[in-house]
């Protein structure tokens, strides 16, 4: 199985691409199951997520094709509406088959996902919501089985907490239902405006993209599209707060403020500076030692939990303590003891996590836990004294596209080893 090995205390500088964003590469793939005419996906992320979606996909009749634009998808006949637990257990974002499914071909059977070990994360949202558009859901053998054979009826769901992946499984749903179609307290993030304005170019119908009311009228089919995936938010959070921590100077080519709109004052109050460039953004560290700031996970606009654990990895070496807070997952803080084996002093209370700055850390072998933990570890390494060694970085490429050549290319000490 492959590590990652850094010789930390390099200083980043130079240049960094950001990739297209993996949590809107996922989606935009299974509204290819919509249509049975090509969809063209631009900017498509090569990450091993991707290509469990891409065989998921191929399984179901979808004709995948990579080329060095992105990738083509063509689904002219579904040859099947099961999604099998040998391919759905590699990542929970295989239940967004769900939604196309039931709408296009009438039927659904989904495995229960699986997925990174960051806690309870329940889909009967999604199966409710389905329920609200006139699928019938029945669970047997670890299957989610959802009828609709007459097609979906257009019909308001109200959603009692904000759900990134229910709100798109719906979304996609309701553009071939008959009717009108209310997603209420729908999430917000920017790849569910990437997957409307796709599903828009497709033939949709949807208005209030943006907006936590996403207005849906369905239409009898779609057509084919071509898109480009949005630049990943958080590989754009990632490589910032990297080259912060190791005191470094990296402009993030396709970056974006306001790609991390709640990040970037942080970043500030920390002493980072941030400016704008044409089709990039340049980060700077400050020439002084960090300062520790405090942070709490939220649906966006606020702090994305996806890096939370990279922000930890950030206050380490502040100067001062941070009170980081985790409102989303119930198990998140799982990177926590691994950061504390490299000498951070951290203390968790419930949610909350308590960083008091220490002056180095230190290398050591260390084992990622889940896929943004995993990185939380790169960026630790980075700046460790000695060598770290990190185990199980297979959660690390379900995520990051190119990790060690992306960093070695700013001049960090970095190699995969087996």
């Amino acid at each position: 199985m492959d590590k990652i090995a850094i010789r930390g205390g390099n200083v980043l500088q130079g240049d960094i691409k950001i990739s297209g964003a993996k949590n809107a590469a996922l989606p935009l793939m299974a509204a290819g199951l919509l249509t049975d005419k090509a969809l063209e996906l631009i900017n498509i992320p090569d990450l091993s997520d991707v290509a469990s979606m891409a065989e998921l996909l191929t399984q179901l009749g979808v004709v995948v094709d990579k080329n060095s634009q992105g990738m083509r998808l063509c689904t002219k006949n579904l040859i099947s509406t099961t999604a099998p637990y040998d391919v759905v257990r590699k990542m929970r974002a295989s239940v967004l088959v769900l939604g196309p499914l039931v709408a296009r071909a009438g039927e659904a059977h989904v495995s229960l996902p699986g997925g990174c070990a960051i806690g309870i994360r329940p889909i009967d949202l999604h199966l409710k919501g389905l329920e609200a558009l006139g699928a019938k859901i029945t669970l047997e053998d670890g299957y989610v089985n959802a009828s609709a054979p007459q097609g979906l009826k257009g019909g308001d769901f109200t959603f009692p907490v904000v759900s990134v992946t229910g709100t798109e499984n719906l979304l996609m749903a309701a553009t071939l239902a008959q009717g009108e179609t209310r997603l209420i307290n729908a999430a917000r993030e920017p790849e569910v405006a990437d997957l409307a304005h796709c599903l828009n170019a497709m033939g949709a119908k949807i208005s209030g993209i943006g907006t936590d009311t996403l207005i849906i009228e369905g239409v009898k089919s779609l057509e084919g599209a071509t898109h480009q995936v949005i630049a990943d938010r958080i590989e754009t959070g990632t490589y910032a707060m990297a080259a912060a921590l190791t005191g470094g100077h990296v402009r993030l080519l396709h970056g974006r403020l306001d790609l991390i709109p709640t990040v970037a004052p942080l970043l500030l109050q920390s002493g980072v500076s941030l400016e704008e460039e044409e089709n990039a953004l340049l980060i700077k560290a400050p020439s002084n030692r960090l300062q520790g700031v405090d942070m709490m996970t939220e649906p966006f606009p606020g702090f994305a939990t996806d890096l939370q654990a990279q922000w930890m990895a950030l206050m380490t070496l502040s100067d001062g303590a941070s009170m980081i807070t985790e409102t989303i997952w119930e198990n998140r803080f799982m990177h926590v003891p691994e950061l504390c084996r490299m000498g951070a002093n951290i203390t968790v209370h419930g949610s909350s996590a308590l960083v008091r700055g220490v002056k180095q850390l230190k290398g050591a072998p260390v084992m990622a836990t889940d896929l943004r933990a995993s990185v939380s570890l790169v960026l630790a390494g980075l700046v460790a004294e000695g060598e770290t060694l990190i185990n199980r970085v297979y959660h690390l490429d379900r995520g990051y596209e190119r990790v060690e050549e992306k960093l070695r290319g700013c001049g960090a000490d970095i190699e995969r080893v087996r």
